[in-house]
């Protein structure tokens, strides 16, 4: 599943260093496929698989809502969608050059100088929030996205507030063709409480890739065992040698989980140890739906960064590491987790 580029400007993760599976036979019935979403910046259409773009949302249809409590303090700078896009824009034309005078004015607006002391006296926001598009999913495009019987679509939207320490989520699915009036201007809440929580439009490029477990969840003989460099130099030349310390870092930055935004697959642990995620209706083991990254990669993962960086020439001003211009706490994850069995049971979310 993991091959040459097929074409420029379609992202393509490069093979694994090493078959992983040949090397150590115990690990070969844990593989699952991911399907990585390699967002890139763009104008996505609602009948477009997209994270940040439009939704095929029907205009007959109330808008998801949150309820709250909305609230911030002085210390941060809840800013309306309009001028966060604004100073996106301002700052993407202006890579590379000075700012002019109307350019200037206008981020001084949206950011006015504040004085020091900030405070710190909480301010709510009363009523209900608009949600904010945050991944539209056709599973025509999506190899590892199974969607419940009758439906091909895959809606998350989020309320851009901290519920307590990241967005709340909200799923819907449904069937495209039963949408054929679609809502044109959808409402927008009247503040996020991050820049982080206004994902950047981008069209997906999927890509299915197979991942392997976390060290954290395998057993006790297999962390010895992709813990022993030995073994993984019989594997064939070429090996990066500066692991041969860290042999276990080698397994989790190369060849076990995908990192970015992605669909099915293994987990990623970290600031917590792996636990069970139950249904919280009916107790089930839940399965792994919708990675939200911050960042698509890190220098722990380097071999995963895919031929073919970004669709034909990257964006001006934005980062490739951060497409999306998402950012989960400090740089984390949002894993979004649903019930096998009911999809209409609650999901449940978890930042890693």
């Amino acid at each position: 599943m993991n091959a040459t580029p097929a074409s420029p400007g379609t992202p393509v993760t490069p093979p694994r260093p090493v078959d992983v599976a040949a090397v150590f036979p115990q690990l070969a019935p844990l593989a699952r496929t991911a399907t990585r979403l390699h967002p890139r910046p763009g104008a996505p259409s609602a009948r477009d698989s997209s994270v940040g773009g439009p939704l095929l949302w029907p205009a007959d249809e109330p808008w998801p809502h949150c309820e709250g409590p909305h609230e911030v303090d002085g210390m941060n700078l809840a800013l309306p969608p309009g001028d966060l896009r604004l100073e996106r824009r301002i700052r993407a034309a202006a890579h590379g050059r000075s700012l002019t005078s109307e350019e200037r004015e206008a981020l001084e607006r949206i950011r006015p100088p504040r004085e020091l002391p900030l405070s710190v006296a909480v301010q709510p926001y009363e009523g209900s929030m608009a949600m904010l598009p945050v991944a539209q999913l056709y599973v025509r495009d999506i190899p590892d996205l199974h969607a419940p019987e009758g439906a091909d679509l895959l809606q998350v939207l989020w309320c851009p507030f901290d519920h307590p320490i990241m967005p709340r989520t909200a799923l819907f699915w449904r069937s495209a063709a039963t949408v054929t009036d679609v809502l044109a201007t959808p409402p927008e809440p009247p503040a996020v409480q991050f820049d982080g929580y206004l994902p950047e439009p981008c069209l997906l490029a999927p890509e299915q890739v197979v991942e392997y477990p976390s060290t954290m969840e395998l057993s006790k003989e297999l962390r010895e065992q992709v813990g022993d460099w030995s073994l993984w130099e019989a594997a064939g030349a070429g090996l990066d040698s500066s692991y041969a310390s860290y042999p276990q870092e080698f397994y989790g930055g190369a060849v076990s989980v995908a990192p970015g935004w992605k669909v099915g697959g293994w987990p990623s642990w970290g600031p917590t140890d792996p636990e069970p995620r139950l249904c919280p209706d009916c107790g089930a083991d839940m399965d792994a739906l919708l990675t939200i990254a911050t960042f698509e990669g890190d220098a722990s993962t380097r071999s995963w960064l895919p031929y073919e960086n970004a669709a034909g020439e990257p964006a001006t001003g934005f980062d490739p590491r951060q497409p999306t211009s998402v950012q989960i706490g400090s740089g984390y994850k949002q894993q979004l987790y649903v019930c096998p069995r009911a999809p209409e049971h609650p999901h449940t979310e978890l930042m890693q």
